[in-house]
């Protein structure tokens, strides 16, 4: 997305100004009107002057709870913004994450809001964690806000960290059954033809599709790591495009067992963001827009802008939710009950809570169940290679026997 630098006046004349990347020049107008800005001027930077997206490294989800809850006790101890930074900032072990603490300090020593001055490092500060900021410091509730955030970090990170695990296990037998496998053909079984060629005769049918499997692998195994690498890249850069995104994450949702679990990992992402924000007192359209870029997966980003336009047009957000088919009823029902009794996010964090804990209860059922698989399927391929090959052996011995 491009980069455009901005300078704007606020409701008491004061001037700012930054740089923000967002789809269009419209949408950053609608961004800053949204803030009540007067917008002085707006310019396109060219990608390669950008110190945003490209270049500047991100920072552990540790080391933003840290920095969250420590300039919360600060602030709720008032002490002001700068010497808080400047502690933090000192006493951070991450060096780019220091340098960036200094950096907004400089910013704010120069006239720019705390909201503001993180925006400018949006690598390191999200959407939700810019607008959590600038509801806090509208309302004047900043240390509550900067607790509440950590909090949320905390637990999307040990949501995000349980899937992961879960799934690097299965993923890392697959791929070393995969490369067992390889070995035994390319390596071990063309050591066995010579053995089969002195004992003569015909070999078993089994014992012959290996042979030739192995012969092939072997002989073409360049062509076949450069045609591999090929695909991979091919597949990176169409997952890549908009349409492949997508695509992509259509079909990840519709794999047994792995796409109901992600399903409740981006619902419960979806509720645990939304409460927090509405909560805050972030608008319900930024909210919105914020959950979207934050959701994971096309298919939920486009089910929750479709709810964001449906507010726009006076509706409620359940219809479009409901509609998409990733949300349970169950889910759109309670987040309707929530609408319509004014407690929108107690009811989102109930669903947050629920699906954590179903998360919890499907990364046990997964890896009891992927576990087993992998291991009988390894199980399985080896076996058959094994037997293949000494097929001819035990024929030999059963005419010699005889």
């Amino acid at each position: 997305m491009p980069v455009f630098g901005y300078v704007v006046k606020d409701k008491i004349g004061k001037t700012h100004s930054g740089t923000l990347e967002v789809e269009s020049r419209n949408a950053l107008i609608e961004q800053l009107w949204k803030q009540e800005f007067v917008v002085l001027s707006i310019e396109e930077r060219p990608q390669g002057k950008a110190v945003l997206r490209v270049g500047q490294p991100r920072v552990r989800s540790d080391q933003l709870v840290i920095f969250s809850r420590q300039l919360a006790t600060m602030v709720d101890s008032g002490i002001p913004i700068t010497p808080a930074l400047d502690v933090l900032a000192d006493q951070m072990e991450d060096k780019n994450f220091r340098t960036t603490l200094k950096k907004i300090r400089d910013d704010i020593e120069a006239g720019s809001s705390l909201s503001e001055s993180l925006g400018r490092h949006p690598r390191i500060f999200s959407d939700f964690f810019v607008n959590m900021v600038r509801a806090g410091e509208s309302s004047g509730r900043l240390d509550e806000i900067l607790d509440r955030v950590a909090t949320y970090i905390e637990k999307v990170s040990v949501l995000t960290g349980k899937v992961r695990a879960s799934l690097f296990y299965p993923a890392f037998v697959t791929l070393l059954s995969i490369g067992i496998t390889t070995f035994l053909i390319v390596v071990i079984v063309p050591k066995f033809k010579e053995i089969f060629r002195s004992l003569g005769g015909e070999l078993p049918l089994p014992t012959r599709i290996l042979l030739g499997l192995s012969e092939f692998m072997g002989r073409y195994l360049v062509i076949e790591a450069v045609v591999l690498i090929f695909f991979v890249g091919f597949f990176k850069f169409y997952i890549g495009t908009p349409g492949g995104r997508l695509w992509f994450d259509q079909t990840v949702l519709k794999i047994p067992v792995i796409g109901k679990l992600l399903q409740k990992v981006f619902i419960a992402r979806f509720s645990r963001t939304l409460s927090t924000l509405v909560k805050s007192g972030v608008p319900i359209l930024s909210s919105l827009e914020i959950v979207a870029k934050t959701s994971g997966n096309k298919v939920v980003e486009r089910a929750v802008m479709s709810a964001r336009a449906s507010i726009k047009e006076g509706e409620n957000i359940s219809d479009p939710l409901a509609h998409s088919k990733v949300f349970p009823t169950m889910v759109t029902r309670m987040i309707s009950v929530g609408e319509r009794t004014g407690e929108l996010e107690k009811m989102l964090t109930k669903i947050a809570d629920f699906y954590e804990n179903e998360v919890d209860a499907a990364i046990t059922a997964l890896t009891s169940l992927i576990e087993p698989m992998v291991i009988a399927v390894l199980g399985v391929v080896i076996g058959a290679i094994v037997i293949s090959l000494f097929l001819p052996i035990f024929k030999i011995s059963t005419l010699v026997a005889k």
